[in-house]
């Protein structure tokens, strides 16, 4: 599947150093696996991948998901109806990345879930499937070190997330853990689409900058395209998930071609809609 192609942190890295030089950060779109149907998921990733998106998470439905603010709860929901699980997630990966899937998978998960698959499991499944990073909301970097371990030991990232309430000496440890990019949360909250960029966002760019050399993308909250021209030379990506979700949610029935379209107006080469 991924014959040729850097894995893991080197696919982050490739992807961060192929960024256009105006300095606006990449988009990495967040869909929710079998959402908003069985079969979408790999589509979805295809059509981010053709409108230009630097990677891609992919959220694996929880039941009890802390971090997620009401779109991407509605969205989990719905695919855990539909018969979504861990392993068809992951799956779902594979599929894409065997029909020509080549930009960076992140899997974001919550630790629950990867307990009773087994540490070990998840990340050997995640690493036969193509993903490239795990990213869990919920494990705290004092009891990271075992999944952060077995990823490493399948060449595969473990992004850690910050937020504006973290104190600078522990954004470094937490940086320190991390591969693949530091996930910069600018909120203090749950997911969801908000009216703007605050300043303890940026603040919180300038203190991560300043502990380590990796690539830092912010999300939570980022939704338009003047979101995405605001952090131009302050973050090298940003993570959209509600808003994309919410525009498929309204859409019609092909959630490929609104994805395409809503990302391509975020990197000002299209209309948002």
């Amino acid at each position: 599947m991924t014959a040729g192609l850097p894995v893991g942190p080197a696919r982050f890295a490739a992807a961060f150093a192929a960024r256009a030089g105006d300095g606006r950060p990449g988009i990495i779109p967040y869909v929710t696996a079998g959402f908003p149907g069985p079969a979408d998921t790999a589509p979805l990733l295809l059509a981010c991948q053709r409108a230009g998106s630097l990677a891609a998470e992919v959220g694996i439905p929880f039941s009890d998901p802390l971090a997620d603010g009401p779109t991407i709860q509605r969205t989990g929901w719905r695919a855990l109806e539909q018969g979504m699980t861990p392993a068809r997630a992951i799956a779902q990966v594979a599929e894409a990345r065997t029909a020509g899937l080549t930009i960076p998978v992140a899997v974001m998960t919550y630790i629950n879930p990867v307990l009773a698959v087994g540490v070990e499991a998840f990340a050997a499944a995640c690493a036969r499937a193509g993903v490239d990073g795990v990213i869990v909301p919920d494990l705290p970097a004092e009891e990271a070190a075992a999944l952060a371990a077995a990823l490493a030991s399948h060449g595969l990232a473990h992004i850690p997330l910050v937020a504006p309430t973290t104190p600078t000496p522990r954004v470094a440890r937490v940086a320190a853990t991390a591969a693949g990019f530091v996930y910069c949360v600018s909120v203090t909250g749950t997911t969801g689409a908000r009216e703007s960029v605050g300043p303890a966002a940026l603040d919180l760019l300038e203190r991560v900058r300043s502990v380590t050399a990796l690539p830092r993308a912010l999300g939570f909250g980022i939704s338009r395209p003047e979101h995405v021209e605001a952090l131009t030379g302050r973050c090298e990506a940003v993570v959209v998930g509600s808003a994309l979700l919410d525009a498929i949610a309204r859409g019609g029935d092909d959630p490929g071609a609104i994805a395409e379209r809503f990302i391509r107006g975020l990197r000002g080469v299209g209309v948002v809609g």
